[in-house]
C-alpha cells in the first residue's frame, strides 16, 4: 500500500499567476523484495489542471532510508522531476 511520506512546503512550477503551479508530494511503498520505492506526485494548485507524477525516483533498502531520501529532496530536484513527470490518467470503470 502506498504512503504519503512528505509534502513539500515550496510550490513547484510557474508560481507567477498560479498556472502550472503544483504542490509536490513524495509517495512510497514496500516492494515484493522488502525494499522501498518512492516517486513524486504533483498536485495542481489551479482548479481544472491535472495531477502529474514521476516514475520511480529511488529504491531504498528500508522505510527509514526512503524517508531520509525524501527529507533531502531539494526544490531544484523537484523542478527537474516536474519536467520529466507525466500526467496522471484516471480510467473510469
Amino acid at each position: 500500500m502506498s504512503e504519503l511520506l512528505r509534502e513539500h512546503p515550496t510550490l513547484v512550477g510557474g508560481t507567477d499567476n498560479g498556472n502550472d503551479t503544483y504542490v509536490a508530494q513524495i509517495w512510497a511503498r514496500a516492494t515484493d523484495n522488502g525494499h522501498w520505492e518512492a516517486w513524486i506526485v504533483f498536485v495542481p494548485v489551479q482548479q481544472g489542471a491535472h495531477m502529474r507524477r514521476t516514475e520511480r525516483d529511488t529504491t531504498q533498502a528500508s522505510r527509514d532510508d526512503v524517508e531520509h531520501w525524501a527529507a533531502g529532496v531539494t526544490s531544484i530536484y523537484l523542478q527537474s522531476a516536474l519536467a520529466r513527470s507525466r500526467p496522471v490518467r484516471i480510467a473510469a470503470v
